[in-house]
């Protein structure tokens, strides 16, 4: 894995960036953007954090765009109820000025993973550009704290990818739950009567 860290590293910044786009898009079983970014400055000091946060974040935007674009099509799968319901919130959030830009960027202003986010955008038909300006100011700033400290907090993503795999196995499987939990909420309700229901998706009607 350190020779692929290397490889890569040798086309600098341009290396990363397609690195990333690649990681990001994928909807499963990858590493955090951040650990990737914080393992490329560990290993090269070389690497400017502010740079590195810009090319991580702009990376990972292009390709939390195609997961989000590929997601759409998953939309027939869902009930009748669970489209309304994505609608609901949908409709809340374009009624709202900033709805999607604050959204988006207080969930990646955090180092949580955001392929689940972007499913769920996926599944909505979210079509505001606010969302991508939100997501990436918010992942800026997220990363380059991650990369300043990583000296401290970082465990080395190779020993995270042959040690820890279990743990992205984890959070992926956590991250789906939510999904299908995201979409059981009667949202139109919930908004509307302040009232909270869980509605039964399709998938689970045999």
């Amino acid at each position: 894995m350190s020779n692929l860290f290397e490889s890569i590293a040798e086309y600098s910044y341009a290396g990363i960036f397609i690195l990333l786009i690649g990681v990001n898009a994928a909807p499963l079983l990858m590493p955090p953007t951040w650990i990737i970014l914080s393992s490329f400055f560990v290993l090269d000091q070389s690497f400017d954090p502010l740079v590195l946060a810009l090319v991580g974040a702009t990376g990972a935007t292009i390709g939390r765009f195609l997961l989000k674009i590929v997601s759409g099509y998953f939309r027939k799968v869902v009930g009748s109820q669970q489209k309304t319901n994505l609608n609901s919130i949908g409709d809340f959030l374009n009624r709202k000025r900033f709805g999607y830009i604050i959204s988006s960027f207080l969930f990646a202003a955090t180092p949580l993973p955001s392929n689940m986010l972007f499913i769920a955008y996926g599944l909505m038909q979210a079509k505001s550009f606010g969302l991508y300006i939100g997501f990436w100011f918010g992942r800026v700033i997220s990363y380059y704290v991650m990369i300043t400290i990583s000296k401290i907090v970082l465990t080395p993503f190779i020993e995270l990818f042959e040690d820890r795999y279990i743990g992205i196995l984890v959070a992926d499987a956590l991250g789906i739950a939510v999904v299908i939990f995201f979409t059981c909420i009667d949202w139109n309700l919930l908004l509307v009567s302040r009232k909270f229901k869980l509605i039964k998706p399709k998938l689970w009607r045999f």
